[in-house]
C-alpha cells in the first residue's frame, strides 16, 4: 500500500484554542463560553491546507471520562473548529493515563490511526503541540515536531525538532522549509 499524503497533526488545546492555565499547568476548556480560537490559527490552518497538507487534530480529552465535560460540549468545540478552518479530521482519546491505551499521547495511536485511514506518509508529516506528550507522540510516530513554548511548569522529556511561539510561526517555518 502506497502512503503518499502528508499531514500536519495539530493538538487542540493550546495550539488551536486557548487553554486555561492555572499554577503553570494548562487545562482544556469545559464549557463553550470558555472556548476561543487563538489569534491567527484559522489562517495558518488554511495555509497548510492550500499547500497540500492534510490537517488533522489529535487531542487527549480525559475530561470526557471524568465527566468534567460532556460529549455534546466537545462536539460543539469541534464544530467551532470546523466552521473556522479546513480540518480534515478530529481524532480524540477520551482515556485516562491509567487506562494505558494505545491512543493517549504520548503514545502515537491517534497519529497511526490517521496514517492508516488516509494513507499518510509519516516521514513527510509534522506534529504541532504545546506539551511534552505531543513531542513524544511525534517522535514515536516518526514525524517532525514543532513545540509551542508557553513556559508551562512542565518539562519536556525529549527535544523537539523546532520551538516556536505559536501556530502561525510553525506554519511559516513549515511552508518555508518545504
Amino acid at each position: 500500500m502506497l502512503f503518499n499524503c502528508k499531514a500536519v497533526f495539530l493538538d487542540r488545546d493550546g495550539v488551536l484554542n486557548s487553554s486555561n492555565v492555572r499554577e503553570g499547568k494548562p487545562y482544556a476548556p469545559t464549557c463553550i463560553e470558555d472556548f476561543s480560537l487563538l489569534p491567527g490559527v484559522a489562517e495558518a490552518v488554511k495555509a497548510l491546507h492550500e499547500n497540500g497538507y492534510m490537517t488533522i487534530v489529535v487531542t487527549n480529552q480525559p475530561d470526557l471520562t471524568t465527566g468534567k465535560v460532556s460529549a455534546d460540549t466537545v462536539e460543539a468545540f469541534h464544530e467551532c473548529l470546523r466552521a473556522a478552518m479546513p480540518i480534515d479530521d478530529i481524532i480524540i482519546c477520551p482515556h485516562l493515563n491509567e487506562d494505558n491505551c494505545s491512543c493517549r499521547k504520548p503514545k502515537p495511536g491517534m497519529i497511526l490511526q490517521a496514517a492508516q485511514k488516509y494513507r499518510i506518509d509519516l516521514t513527510k508529516s509534522i506534529v504541532v503541540g504545546d506539551r511534552w506528550r505531543d513531542i513524544d507522540a511525534a517522535d514515536a510516530a516518526g514525524c517532525v515536531s514543532y513545540f509551542i513554548e508557553y513556559g508551562y511548569d512542565e518539562p519536556l522529556k525529549q527535544k523537539p525538532n523546532f520551538i516556536v511561539k505559536d501556530l502561525a510561526e510553525a506554519v511559516h517555518m513549515i511552508l518555508t522549509e518545504n
